[in-house]
C-alpha cells in the first residue's frame, strides 16, 4: 500500500464511505418485517433462476435475525456516510471479517450458494479497510486516529 493509503488519507475515506453506500444498498430489504419478504422471494426467485438454490421458508425467528441484521447495518452504514473516519473503517473492516467469516461457515455447510457473491464483497471491502491499517503498523496506528480529516460532503 503506498502511503497516499492511510487510514487518514481521503482515499480511504471514500473506500469506508462507498463500503456504507454499499450495505445501505444491500441490507436495507432486511430492516423490515415487510421489505424482508419480498426481498427473500427475490432472492429465492434468483438462486432459483441461476440453479444456485432457494432460500429456506420464511418463518418468523428467521425474519426476525433478517430484520435485527438489517436494522444494525442501516444505522452503521448511516453513521459512516454521514461522517466517515478512519476508525469507522478499522471497525467495519473487523466486522466484515466476522461476517465473512460467518458466511464461509454457512456455505461449508451448505447455505444458498448467492451467498458466494456477498462473501466475496464482504472479503475484498474488508481487506480494503484494514491492509491499510496493516501497511501503518510501523508506526503507532493512534496517530492516525488522532490525525484531524477534512469532512467531506
Amino acid at each position: 500500500m503506498i502511503r497516499l493509503f492511510a487510514p487518514s488519507s481521503p482515499a480511504y475515506l471514500r473506500v469506508v464511505r462507498a463500503s456504507a453506500w454499499y450495505d445501505l444498498v444491500i441490507t436495507a430489504g432486511f430492516a423490515t418485517p415487510w421489505t424482508y419478504a419480498l426481498l427473500h422471494r427475490a432472492l429465492s426467485s434468483l438462486g432459483s433462476t441461476l440453479g444456485l438454490g432457494v432460500l429456506p421458508a420464511l418463518d418468523p425467528i428467521q425474519t426476525l435475525y433478517a430484520n435485527l441484521m438489517g436494522s444494525v447495518v442501516v444505522v452503521w452504514a448511516l453513521l459512516r456516510i454521514i461522517q466517515p473516519l478512519p476508525v469507522h473503517g478499522l471497525a467495519d473492516g473487523v466486522a466484515r471479517t466476522l461476517f465473512a467469516m460467518w458466511q464461509a461457515y454457512a456455505l461449508a455447510n451448505g447455505a444458498f450458494r448467492l451467498l458466494w457473491a456477498f462473501f466475496v464483497i464482504e472479503v475484498v471491502f474488508g481487506l480494503v479497510q484494514l491492509l491499510p491499517w496493516w501497511q501503518s503498523r510501523r508506526t503507532n496506528p493512534l496517530d492516525e486516529l488522532a490525525r484531524p480529516t477534512a469532512r467531506r460532503e
